[in-house]
C-alpha cells in the first residue's frame, strides 16, 4: 500500500528514535517499528489512513514495546514506566540525538554511517550493503556489532555538549551528506530529512560555519530537483536544465547564508562552487578558482576531476583535457573526457568515448544519458 510505504519513508526515524529514547533498547525499537508498519499494512486498507499516520505508528509501536516489556522479567517495572509515561519535551529532536549516538567516535566510520542509514533513515540492510559494496550478511553483522558496542560502552543517547560536540561534528556532517546524496539520487524524502536535520543542527550550533555551509550546499543542490530529469526520468545535464524551474526561494536562502558565513572548511568551498551555477549562466571562472582552493584542502581524485571540468569550461576544453586525472576503469573520467573532446571539435573521438563510458556504466539513467550524447554526435 502506497500510504504505508510513504509513512515508512517519512516516519521511520521518528518512531525508532522515540522508542530508543523511552526504552533504551535499539533492537526492541526497530522490531516494534516494523511491527507497527505491518499492522498499518493490515488495517489501513480496511479502516482508512489515519489523519496523523506518524502519531498512529508511534502509538502502535509503543504499545507493542509495552507488551513485550510486560512479558520480560528483567527491569519490568522500570521499563514499563518509561514507556507509559510521556517524557518531557525539549528543543532537541529525537532523531538528532539518534544521529549523534550513531556517530559516536567509539564506532568505526563505516559502522557509524551504516547504523545511521539503517536506524535513522530506515534504509534496508540490503540497500546499505550495496552502497558499501559488501554482502547483506556482512552488513548485518556490522550493524549488529555497532549496536552491541553502543550498549556495552553505555554510549549516552543525547546530543553532546562542550568540546565533545565539536569533536563529534565532522562525523555527523558526513552522515547528513550521505543521507542527502541518497535523496538527491532519487529518494527525495531523504534529501528533505537531511535538510531538516541540518537546519536544526545549524540552530543548535550557530557559530559553526561548516554546518551553515552544508545547509547552503543542500539548498542549492535541492533547488534543481524538478529540472534534473526529463519526462522519461532520464538525467538532464546542468547546462541543459530549464533554470526557470529551479527553486529560487531555496537559492536565495542559501546565498544569504553564505554572505554571513566565513570560509573555514571544505563544505564552505563546496557550497560556493554550487552557488557559482545559480545565475542565468554558470560562472565557470569563479568555480574554477574555488576548485583550485578545494584541491588544496581536499586533494582527492573526484575533486581533481571536477577541477578539470571547471577549467575546461572556463579556459577551453584542451586545458581541461590536460588536467584530467589518470584513473583506470572509472567511467566518469571517460565521460568527462568525451564531453571536453566534443567541445574541442572532435565529434568522432567524442562519440567513441561516450559509448565506452556507457559500456562501463551500469544500466540506468546515467548510461542512457551517455548513449544519448553519443547519438547526438
Amino acid at each position: 500500500m502506497d500510504a504505508v510505504a510513504q509513512a515508512h519513508r517519512e516516519h521511520w526515524g521518528r518512531i525508532v528514535a522515540t522508542l530508543i529514547r523511552v526504552t533504551g533498547d535499539w533492537t526492541l525499537a526497530e522490531d516494534c517499528a516494523q511491527d507497527a508498519l505491518a499492522v498499518a499494512l493490515e488495517r489501513w486498507p480496511r479502516d482508512g489512513v489515519p489523519g496523523n499516520p506518524g502519531g498512529w505508528l508511534v502509538t502502535v509501536a509503543r504499545n507493542r514495546a509495552l507488551d513485550q516489556i510486560r512479558r520480560a522479567a528483567v527491569e519490568q517495572r522500570k521499563l514499563r514506566e518509561a514507556v507509559m509515561i510521556e517524557p518531557p519535551h525539549d528543543d532537541t529532536d529525537d532523531r538528532l540525538s539518534l544521529i549523534f549516538t550513531c556517530c559516536h567516535p567509539a564506532l568505526a566510520l563505516e559502522a557509524r554511517v551504516a547504523l545511521t542509514l539503517r536506524t535513522v533513515a530506515g534504509l534496508s540492510t540490503a540497500d546499505i550493503a550495496r552502497a558499501f559494496l559488501v554482502t547483506e550478511p556482512t552488513m548485518t553483522r556490522r550493524i549488529t556489532r555497532a549496536k552491541a558496542k553502543i550498549a556495552q560502552a553505555r554510549i549516552p543517547y543525547r546530543v553532546p555538549e562542550g568540546d565533545a560536540l565539536g569533536e563529534r561534528l565532522p562525523g555527523v556532517l558526513a552522515v547528513l551528506y550521505l543521507l542527502f546524496n541518497r535523496g538527491y539520487d532519487g529518494e527525495t524524502v531523504l534529501a528533505d530529512e537531511a535538510i531538516r536535520l541540518t537546519r536544526m543542527l545549524a540552530g543548535l550550533m550557530p557559530g559553526e560555519s561548516e554546518v551553515a555551509s552544508l545547509l547552503a550546499l543542500f539548498l542549492v543542490q535541492h533547488s534543481r530537483r524538478h529540472a534534473r530529469r526529463d519526462e522519461r526520468g532520464d538525467l538532464v545535464p546542468l547546462d541543459r536544465q530549464d533554470r526557470t524551474r529551479w527553486d529560487r526561494a531555496a537559492i536565495a536562502e542559501a546565498l544569504e547564508i553564505l554572505l554571513r558565513t566565513p570560509i573555514e572548511g571544505p563544505y564552505a568551498l563546496h557550497a560556493r562552487i554550487a552557488a557559482g551555477h545559480v545565475g542565468a549562466e554558470s560562472d565557470w571562472r569563479s568555480i574554477a578558482l574555488w576548485y583550485d582552493e578545494l584541491a588544496r584542502v581536499q586533494p582527492t581524485a573526484v575533486v581533481e576531476l571536477n577541477r578539470a571540468v571547471a577549467h575546461g569550461y572556463a579556459y577551453g576544453p584542451e586545458v581541461g583535457l590536460e588536467m584530467l586525472p589518470k584513473l583506470d576503469n572509472y567511467p566518469l573520467v571517460t565521460a568527462v573526457e568525451a564531453d571536453l573532446t566534443a567541445r574541442a571539435g572532435r565529434p568522432e573521438d567524442a562519440k567513441r568515448l561516450f559509448r565506452r563510458a556507457a559500456a562501463e556504466t551500469p544500466d540506468g539513467p546515467e548510461r542512457r544519458a551517455l548513449l544519448s550524447r553519443a547519438d547526438e554526435l
